[in-house]
C-alpha cells in the first residue's frame, strides 16, 4: 500500500535574498584537487507541468535524474508518486538505479513523491535541507534511507555539490553540477530568488554557468522584472538557459526571445546532455 507523508505548504509573501557568507571548508576544497570536471552528463526531466513527451503525464511540480559517472542523481520527486514512477517506467528509468535524492524545498509539489519512491528504492541518501521538519526527517528514516542534512554549501560527490539552504521564508537548496563546458544549476523553485541562485553558484566554484533549468519563480513577476533579470543572467555569463515549472509562460517566452537558439524547452520527457561538445 502506497504511503502518503503529510507535507508543510508554505505560501511565500516576500522574498529574501539570504546570506552570501558561506564557503566551502578546507577539507572539501582540497578534495576537488585533481578532479577533473564531469565531460559527460545526462539530465532527464521525469515531472513537470509542461509537456515535451505526449506519452507521459504532466503535473503540477518538478523532478529530474542526473546521470554524472556512475551516479545517479533524483533531484526533487514531484508531486505524486504514482505521476513519478510511472513517468519513470515510460522512460525505462529504474528507481534501483537511483543513488542520491536531492530535495530543494519542503513544498509539496517537491517531496510529495518521495514516499512512494522510497517504497520502491530505500538504499538511497536523501540530501535535505536542515529546516525540514523533523516529522520528515523521521518519516525518511523510517523508510530505510539515509538522510544528510544540508545547512551550508557543501560538497555531495565529485562534481556535484548545493548551493546550501539559503531564505527566509522558504529556505531552499540548489544542485550544481559542474562540467567541462560549465556550471550546471537545477532549481526546485528558486524562492531566494533566480539571481542569487545563480551568482551564489558561480562565486562558490569560481566558474561560469552552461546552463541554468528549473524553476525560476517568475510566474508573478512583470514583464519589465522579468528583462532585469534576463539581463543579470547576461551579465553573470550563463550560457543556456531551461526555465520551467512556476517560471510561467511569460517569463518563458521572454527567455526564448533573449537566447535564441541557446534557450532550452524544458518538458516532462526532455533529455538534455552536456558533453566535451554541444549541448544536446
Amino acid at each position: 500500500m502506497r504511503t502518503s507523508w503529510k507535507i508543510i505548504l508554505l505560501i511565500p509573501t516576500t522574498l529574501s535574498w539570504g546570506c552570501f557568507g558561506e564557503s566551502f571548508t578546507e577539507q572539501e576544497k582540497s578534495s576537488t584537487k585533481g578532479v577533473e570536471p564531469l565531460k559527460k552528463v545526462d539530465i532527464v526531466v521525469v515531472y513537470d507541468n509542461n509537456s515535451y513527451d505526449e506519452r507521459l503525464t504532466t503535473a503540477w511540480g518538478f523532478s529530474c535524474l542526473v546521470r554524472c559517472g556512475d551516479t545517479s542523481i533524483l533531484f526533487d520527486t514531484g508531486g505524486d508518486s504514482s505521476i513519478l514512477l510511472n513517468n519513470m517506467k515510460q522512460l525505462k528509468i529504474e528507481p534501483q538505479e537511483v543513488d542520491v535524492v536531492v530535495l530543494s524545498h519542503i513544498h509539496g509539489d517537491h517531496v510529495g513523491g518521495l514516499a512512494g519512491f522510497l517504497e520502491q528504492n530505500n538504499k538511497v541518501v536523501v540530501y535535505l535541507p536542515n529546516s525540514f521538519p523533523e516529522s520528515f526527517k523521521n518519516e525518511v528514516k523510517s523508510s530505510g534511507a539515509k538522510v544528510e542534512e544540508i545547512s551550508h554549501s557543501k560538497k555531495l560527490l565529485d562534481n556535484v555539490y548545493s548551493t546550501g539552504e539559503f531564505g527566509t521564508v522558504v529556505k531552499e537548496q540548489s544542485l550544481i553540477i559542474v562540467t567541462i563546458k560549465g556550471l550546471i544549476i537545477i532549481t526546485g523553485c528558486a524562492h531566494p530568488g533566480i539571481v542569487e541562485v545563480v551568482r551564489k553558484s558561480t562565486e562558490l566554484l569560481k566558474r561560469t554557468p552552461l546552463l541554468v533549468m528549473g524553476g525560476f519563480h517568475l510566474r508573478w513577476k512583470t514583464e519589465q522584472e522579468i528583462k532585469e533579470i534576463i539581463a543579470n543572467f547576461q551579465k553573470l555569463g550563463v550560457q543556456q538557459v531551461g526555465p520551467c515549472h512556476c517560471s510561467g509562460d511569460k517569463a518563458r517566452r521572454l527567455f526564448e526571445n533573449a537566447y535564441g537558439k541557446n534557450f532550452r524547452e524544458i518538458g516532462v520527457g526532455r533529455l538534455i546532455t552536456v558533453t566535451e561538445g554541444e549541448l544536446e
